[in-house]
């Protein structure tokens, strides 16, 4: 295990998609749902890795799309945990768009996902709250 065996788990997931062909829509920019699918994917990984359960989306809500996000662009989807009740966790994820070639990045998207910890039985369980920092590290 070594020395970094305590370490409590991260409260932020990152995941890096190229847009291509069949992410489009007409207009060669990436369509809305498969946006919103790979926001719920962050979402739900860094509440996994937090919560070290089952977990479910149980909402998303306000999910700003700002800028349109083009064909060969690299995506960075950002999520973080930014608040625990109960059993439900609060995600922020953030859609941001870079270009390969000039390096230029602007943030396009956001939105917010709730989601639930379960047991084994599939009921909401109590969540693990954040760390005083908000980290995770």
């Amino acid at each position: 295990m070594g020395e970094n065996a305590n370490v409590s788990a991260p409260a932020e997931a990152r995941l890096l998609h190229v847009v291509f062909p069949d992410h489009t829509n007409h207009l060669g920019t990436l369509f809305g749902g498969q946006a919103l699918a790979w926001m719920d994917m962050a979402a739900f990984i860094v509440a996994s890795r937090h919560a070290r359960r089952t977990v479910v989306t149980a909402r998303s809500e306000q999910v700003d799309f700002r800028l349109p996000i083009r064909q060969g662009q690299l995506v960075e989807v950002v999520a973080r945990i930014v608040e625990v009740g109960r059993s439900s966790m609060q995600v922020e994820v953030e859609l941001i768009a870079e270009d390969l070639l000039g390096g230029e990045r602007e943030l396009c998207t956001r939105g917010r996902f709730t989601m639930i910890a379960l047991d084994a039985r599939g009921r909401p369980v109590q969540a693990p709250p954040l760390p005083v920092n908000g980290t995770g590290m």
